[in-house]
């Protein structure tokens, strides 16, 4: 099991795209993040989510639901 899990969880329940900061996430895990999440935010694309910018200025995280793809035929 990812050490990440009860983040890739809880972003599962949003609705729409968001933002968390990194002490929220911290919240979450119960630690802080680490560079490891750069590999482990791969895991999220399971979920049906992107993470996508990572601010390390404003210390946050965005999280993207991506659309799926409009077939026109």
């Amino acid at each position: 099991m990812s050490k990440y899990k009860p983040l890739w969880d809880y972003v599962e329940t949003q609705d729409a795209d968001f933002v968390l900061t990194y002490d929220q996430i911290e919240e979450i895990l119960g630690f802080s993040i680490d560079h490891s999440f750069l590999t482990y935010k791969k895991e999220l694309s399971e979920y049906g989510w992107q993470v996508g910018k990572i601010s390390m200025k404003n210390r946050t995280v965005s999280f993207i639901k991506p659309q799926l793809p409009i077939d026109l035929q």
